[in-house]
């Protein structure tokens, strides 16, 4: 079983931004999920990680190899979907892959010829690969790049925002996907969608101005919570008033009307009921109210 090993990660852009804020994880195989807003620092995690900029201390182990030092063979083992996962106008799914293995050292052409079958047939995608990948839904884009990302048997695959824009049956096919590839590697799910996690991942992280906030598994997060948040539906005139009163953790409509959650340790009274809670619940928590007292598990 392989083993990603974080350690005290930083990493500050010229402009000021603190990206990484001593992060430190230790991740097995199977899918963890980096759950996080836009901003707090899981592009800048997924990017150290796949050698593609430097962090300016700490330390990051795949098993025995060295990513910070050694780039170079981490390269070998690792399998990248980014988040926007460019291709060349005019190139077919068949095209686009053969052409990544060769980059990724597959010579031999019979042997290149079968990954490539093997893998179009794996993503689903076998009897389109003579179409061009530039007229794909997103979801088959997407596909494209999980097979490219399983050349060369990584042992860490990392995939950035995967379903961003997927329509729902795009997204759940590409779910199953991952699902199965997780079965042999440690994948990193990189997200702000909060569904993802809650139906991929055993454990997740949840990241919040380039700090991890929370580490451990969904149900633990959620049970830390529990009878700490309360529900109840407003007038939109009512809204900025209980945003002052109560630290309220999100608001959505619901038949035209805000239906508010808030966070609090005793019952807030004025109308609100207590609710079972959910992984959303805990997203808004620690990223709106900054708790970090869950303790990792």
């Amino acid at each position: 079983m392989g083993t990603l090993k974080i350690e005290n990660l930083n990493k500050t852009y010229p402009n000021g931004v603190k990206a990484l804020d001593n992060v430190s994880i230790e991740i097995s195989n199977g899918m963890f999920g980096l759950l996080g807003p836009n901003g707090a620092g899981k592009s800048s995690l997924m990017r150290t990680l796949a050698t593609l900029q430097e962090a300016d201390s700490g330390s990051a182990f795949l098993d025995d190899i060295d990513i910070l030092n050694n780039p170079s063979e981490l390269r070998k083992v690792l399998g990248y979907l980014p988040q926007e996962f460019g291709v060349y106008a005019k190139i077919t799914a068949y095209q686009l892959l053969d052409h990544m293995a060769v980059l990724k050292g597959i010579s031999n052409n019979k042997e290149r010829k079968e990954l490539v079958n093997y893998l179009l047939q794996k993503v689903n995608l076998y009897d389109k690969r003579n179409k061009s990948v530039k007229g794909f839904s997103g979801g088959m884009k997407q596909r494209v790049g999980i097979a490219q990302a399983l050349i060369g048997s990584p042992k860490l695959i990392i995939v950035d925002e995967p379903t961003a824009g997927l329509d729902p049956g795009e997204r759940n096919r590409f779910h199953n996907l991952l699902a199965d590839v997780a079965q042999d590697v440690i994948i990193l799910l990189s997200t702000h969608i909060v569904d993802d996690v809650k139906e991929l991942c055993s454990n997740f992280a949840v990241m919040n101005q380039g700090e991890i906030v929370y580490h451990g598994t969904p149900d633990n997060a959620i049970n830390q919570i529990k009878g700490k948040v309360w529900q109840k539906q407003i007038e939109r005139d009512e809204l900025a008033n209980h945003q002052e009163k109560f630290e309220v953790i999100s608001d959505k409509m619901i038949a035209g009307k805000p239906v508010i959650h808030i966070y609090s340790e005793t019952s807030p009274g004025e109308g609100f009921t207590a609710v079972p809670p959910n992984l959303e619940d805990v997203f808004f928590t620690k990223t709106k109210l900054n708790l970090t007292s869950v303790p990792t598990v």
